[in-house]
């Protein structure tokens, strides 16, 4: 089999379903505020009075400590993360050549009583769809070449808060999957690391940079981070701004932060969202009496390994307080609908980018060609009800939070299947993941111990706007389950 019948198997199938689906209300207009209100911030990221909470940990935490103890500068830390490389994983695309400027730069204002907030002197990784100032933007791609002139808004951010771009990481090429299939996990790398931020898992679970900012249009934070045993924190869509990104989905697209704990991602998405996000100094409360739901349908298909670790990690909630439950929705419908009409509105989106890009396609990888190619069989009016039906099912999952505060699922139903078979996992391994990122609710996949010594990934949801919750429950897991 080759990888283009699997794309156009999943897009016959898609059509189908949508074909057969009936929307609730036939007047229902295509939903062009999709960010559901949820203005971006635009002011400088400020610091709060309090201190973090004592038990926020991760490396990240650990170097802002030791910089400001002086016990390390940010040039050991840019180049403890050159020496961290492994280059037979495929996580770096490019090394940038002024991070040790950079890092002398922000050692001196620190020297002189200047801080920047938690990021100063901290070496970071971006995804290679995302623009790096004076470096070059490849998108995984053998025929897409660009040195942008200015950096990507979310970078922009991210070094006006102090961190150091050390590399770029690789993708999936154009983030158009969820394999990333020419990276290798680092804790087998006979496995895949997942996709499409893959390098950017690669980088943080080895070292290279104490985070990543990558993207996550289907699922390309959080399965990877799932397959890595690492932290994908996406938040609500339009929250952080995805000028200076090779788009693949409009309506899609979020930028999000990939980190080794809970608290090192809340670090970067503060300062990615800026003004008064102070999510990493959520205090790790009482979790007594939060609701917590579990989608049966999430299980559907889910290795037994994948089960008992998530099932230890709903048992631990229960034993710290929480009211755990099953939920309604989504239903074994709905996630079959929101993967139908996510596959359908990424790739038309992705086929019409990347017309207006205007390159050789026989230059690009079979399984990405096909994809676009079969997207452009798609009439205007199926993608239009895609995003109706999008519409309803927004406010359907909404009404999931009517009896929970948070849902809790598996990310992935499988740990890091093996390379060579990455043609067949297009659709399994955002199964669990994609329904959030078609309804730009704000989504995280934290470590929840391994199977066969893999490591597995459990997701948390919230209601749109609702990070800190995430931030709150994901960082009470983690401490319980250490």
């Amino acid at each position: 089999m080759v990888a283009g019948s699997i794309a156009d198997d999943s897009f016959v199938a898609a059509q189908a379903l949508l074909a057969a689906r009936q929307l609730d209300d036939a007047r229902r207009r295509v939903p062009f505020d999709y960010d559901g209100g949820h203005a971006r911030s635009v002011a400088p990221w400020a610091p709060p009075r309090a201190l973090l909470p004592a038990e926020a940990r991760g490396p990240l935490v650990d170097a802002m400590r030791a910089l400001r103890r002086r016990e390390v500068s940010a040039s050991d830390l840019v180049a403890a993360a050159r020496g961290a490389d492994r280059p037979e994983l495929g996580g770096v695309v490019e090394w940038c050549t002024d991070a040790e400027r950079h890092a002398a730069s922000l050692d001196a204002e620190l020297a002189a009583g200047r801080d920047r907030g938690p990021l100063h002197g901290i070496p970071i990784t971006v995804k290679d769809v995302i623009d790096v100032a004076g470096v070059t933007t490849r998108a995984g791609s053998a025929v897409y070449h660009d040195v942008p002139e200015q950096d990507a808004a979310g970078v922009a951010r991210l070094e006006a808060s102090g961190a150091i771009v050390v590399a770029k990481a690789e993708t999936h090429e154009f983030a158009l999957g969820v394999t990333s299939p020419q990276c290798r996990n680092p804790h087998d790398p006979s496995r895949l690391a997942g996709g499409s931020s893959g390098g950017s898992a690669i980088c943080v679970t080895i070292g290279v940079g104490l985070g990543s900012l990558g993207t996550d249009t289907r699922a390309s934070i959080r399965v990877p981070a799932a397959l890595t045993g690492t932290v994908g924190l996406k938040p609500t869509y339009g929250r952080v701004p995805t000028e200076g990104v090779v788009s693949l989905s409009w309506t899609m697209d979020h930028v999000a932060p990939l980190a080794s704990t809970v608290t090192d991602a809340a670090l970067m998405l503060d300062a990615l969202i800026g003004g008064d996000s102070h999510l990493a100094w959520t205090p790790t409360e009482s979790l007594a009496g939060l609701r917590v739901g579990v989608p049966s349908a999430a299980f559907a298909g889910a290795e037994p390994g994948v089960v008992v670790a998530t099932q230890v990690a709903l048992d631990t909630l229960t034993q710290i307080g929480a009211c755990v439950a099953r939920a309604e929705h989504p239903t074994a419908d709905d996630f079959d609908l929101a993967n139908a009409a996510g596959l359908v509105i990424s790739r038309c989106e992705a086929a019409a980018a990347h017309r207006t890009l205007g390159l050789d396609t026989s230059g690009y990888w079979e399984e990405v060609r096909e994809q676009l190619r079969s997207a452009t069989s798609i009439a205007a009016v199926d993608y239009l009800d895609a995003q109706r039906l999008r519409s309803e099912l927004r406010l359907r999952l909404l009404s999931a939070f009517d009896d929970a505060d948070v849902l809790v699922m598996p990310t992935v139903p499988v740990v890091a299947p093996p390379v060579e078979e990455f043609a067949g996992y297009l659709m399994l391994l955002a199964r669990n993941a994609i329904p959030w990122s078609l309804v730009g609710f704000p989504a995280m996949s934290i470590p929840a111990g391994t199977s066969e010594g893999l490591p597995v990934g459990l997701q948390l949801v919230a209601p749109p706007g609702e990070e800190r919750r995430l931030v709150q429950v994901g960082r009470a897991i983690e401490h319980a389950l250490a």
